[in-house]
């Protein structure tokens, strides 16, 4: 076996969960093979260059292998190499994720109910309502 199809080796290298998020990834645009956007049904074969975008990471990879079967993962690993450029950005994305504030940090202590209460009585007015 020296190729096989794009959607059942990105299942088989373990960059996608299931086959059908594989297939999914390739009609959306997501991977393309040697610079060039295809469909599930392309044959890679060893020395192809693929970029693979899964959720804001993006990977560029050269096939090392080809497999039709999802199989452990540590022979899923060596299916592929990821391009030192590739690690370089992700690991710099990851640094950036994790000294980034957490969501909500901006918005201060929670409200006491004397808060809310101005704070409702002031939406009542903005309304045109009279504050009771």
């Amino acid at each position: 076996m020296d190729s096989v199809r794009i959607d059942r080796w990105l299942w088989a290298a373990r960059l996608f969960k299931t086959r059908g998020a594989a297939t999914e990834a390739v009609l959306g645009g997501r991977v393309h093979v040697n610079g060039v956007r295809v469909k599930p049904a392309k044959e890679v074969r060893p020395g192809d260059r693929l970029e693979v975008t899964v959720g804001a990471i993006r990977r560029e990879l050269v096939v090392r292998g080809v497999a039709e079967k999802r199989g452990p993962a540590s022979v899923a690993a060596t299916l592929y190499d990821e391009t030192p450029a590739s690690v370089a950005r992700r690991e710099q994305l990851a640094e950036a994720r994790r000294l980034a504030r957490p969501l909500g940090a901006d918005l201060g202590a929670r409200p006491t109910k004397r808060d809310r209460r101005r704070l409702e009585a002031l939406r009542r007015a903005q309304r045109g309502r009279r504050p009771s």
